[in-house]
């Protein structure tokens, strides 16, 4: 107990008004509703956050020579009035921030009841927990210092000492925690998934028809696409599913794929993918499409299966998986292997649909969702490249680190807003949350490009530079998904949008990373397929939600 006492007693009372401050911002609204206990971290890393700015204020302050001094009566007043400040902001603030929640859920469509006000408390001992947790890794690391300095003082003037005190552990601490997670976590995930790829999900079963890779027919074992590219093949519609639709004859639709396990290298996989096109006779239909995955493999079926209705099933979907690990890893730990399979996979069947006769060419298109579609459009030097290499592309949820992304809407047009940017009136290139997002006013030419992205997306969104930076898209109007009430606070903006990303799948169709039916409307107007109808997208768009 004395211990404790003493821990606090060394606390700044100033520092404390700062994370006090914090605390607040923590519980104001971002993007989607997050869970009780997520909410209790993001706001002990905020409330920790908050406080170490007000000590290193204060420590900027006292070597600059301002260090005033204050009475005891000042002193006792001072900590009343914070103590004062917090038993009034922090159960408001925890009252608003489960009204804000509630808001939010409404606003994404979540129709689970929230956990309610009464177990927002425990986001208080959550935060608290994680808070006093950081604060004491903190004193560790600056003892660990302060000792180290000590020590060199035996060999070098005092500030010199000190400085490399804070250096040393700095860089140790680092060191320690780059080796952690990539030679112990990012291993063990590794191996773990690697494992998991092996099952597969319930009732997928190989597919018996030809067109499908993992066939008897095919050149590729069905042990060795993975659990999602298992999933791919033998999954999506038939060729019955398609004429009971249209009302006309089909064809199978064709789906290429190689799994991680079944090639040596990604130039081999991609290559083995053209032999799978080759086989099944897919650059005699009437579209192929090049898909990149996400990082174990995964293939959006609501944006694979429209092209295949839209054409009657003459089409044929190249793809092939990259990595075992999970997207969330993948994309911490591995940003190189989605560039370099989205490149040498189009690539490949770029130049198999050159070689062919210019009048007997399919319709090249390409498509990604997330990782997928940060990897497939390293292929490209930008949009202007799409449009010369392709006739039409479909980019789905794009992370913020995605170059020909952030190119195109930094390039956006004056007065277009960076949720929704107008590239050269719209020419070639145009970005939607809905499908209504594409009628801009001006005249679309072909092959079209659109880049789907729901204001509410965390992934779209997220960014190191949230941290000191307020992004356009929070100085300008919000989307239609996206409470007009979030605004941006520095460093607590960063951690609710990183907590945002955990569950951003976890929403209705339409709202943050879970993209469905629209994409019905977006192909029907990239492709503009002929004969189709307004009426047939309705009805496309039952079945997808089903």
């Amino acid at each position: 107990m004395q211990k404790l006492r003493r821990f606090f007693r060394r606390l700044e009372p100033a520092a404390l008004f700062l994370a006090t401050v914090f605390f607040a911002f923590s519980m104001t609204p971002s993007l989607l509703p997050r869970a009780w206990y997520l909410q209790g971290v993001a706001t002990g890393i905020s409330v920790a956050t908050g406080y170490g700015i007000g000590c290193l204020l204060i420590g900027i302050a006292h070597a600059c020579g301002i260090r005033p001094t204050w009475s005891e009566t000042t002193k006792r007043y001072g900590w009343w009035a914070l103590a004062v400040t917090a038993a009034v902001a922090v159960p408001l603030f925890l009252i608003l921030g489960s009204w804000w929640q509630e808001i939010v859920r409404k606003l994404v469509e979540v129709d689970v009841e929230g956990p309610g006000r009464v177990l927002y408390v425990a986001v208080l001992v959550v935060a608290f927990v994680v808070a006093v947790l950081l604060l004491l890794a903190a004193r560790g690391l600056r003892w660990c210092a302060r000792r180290l300095a000590a020590v060199c003082t035996r060999f070098v003037p005092i500030p010199i000492a000190k400085g490399l005190g804070i250096a040393v552990v700095a860089v140790f601490t680092l060191f320690l925690l780059n080796g952690a997670v990539n030679n112990v976590l990012i291993a063990a995930v590794a191996s773990s998934s690697e494992l998991a790829d092996k099952g597969s999900h319930p009732g997928v079963e190989q597919p018996i028809a030809t067109e499908r890779s993992g066939s008897p027919d095919s050149l590729e074992d069905w042990d060795s696409l993975g659990m999602e590219g298992r999933r791919f093949v033998s999954s999506g519609p038939t060729a019955e599913d398609i004429e009971a639709f249209t009302g006309r004859p089909a064809s199978t639709p064709i789906r290429a794929y190689v799994g991680a396990a079944g090639a040596d290298s990604i130039d081999e996989a991609a290559d083995r993918v053209v032999r799978e096109l080759e086989r099944t006779g897919a650059f005699d239909r009437a579209v192929v499409a090049v898909a990149t995955t996400t990082g174990r493999g995964w293939v959006n079926e609501s944006v694979a299966g429209p092209l295949e209705y839209m054409y009657g099933g003459d089409t044929a979907i190249a793809s092939m998986q990259y990595s075992f690990l999970p997207s969330p890893i993948a994309f911490l730990a591995d940003r190189d292997s989605p560039r370099e399979a989205g490149r040498a996979l189009f690539d490949r069947v770029y130049d198999a649909v050159q070689d062919l006769p210019e009048d007997s060419r399919p319709k090249l298109v390409t498509f990604g969702e997330s990782l997928g579609a940060y990897g497939g459009q390293d292929a490209f030097g930008g949009t202007r490249d799409m449009v010369a290499r392709t006739d039409g592309a479909l980019w789905v949820g794009n992370p913020n680190f995605t170059k020909q992304w952030a190119d195109a809407t930094a390039d956006r047009d004056t007065g277009s807003r960076e949720i929704l940017p107008v590239i050269a009136d719209g020419r070639y290139v145009r970005f939607a949350g809905r499908p209504s997002d594409l009628e801009i006013g001006t005249p679309w030419q072909q092959p079209r490009v659109v880049y789907w992205q729901h204001a509410s997306d965390p992934i779209t969104w997220w960014s190191p530079n949230l941290v000191l930076n307020q992004p356009d898209w929070l100085r300008e109007e919000r989307g239609i998904d996206v409470d007009p009430g979030v605004r941006w606070f520095p460093f607590v903006t960063f951690w609710q949008t990183t907590f945002d990303m955990i569950f951003s799948t976890d929403v209705p169709s339409g709202y943050g990373h879970n993209y469905g039916e629209d994409a019905v409307d977006l192909w029907a107007e990239v492709l503009q397929p002929a004969g189709w109808t307004d009426s047939d997208s309705a009805r496309l768009r039952e079945i997808v939600a089903g």
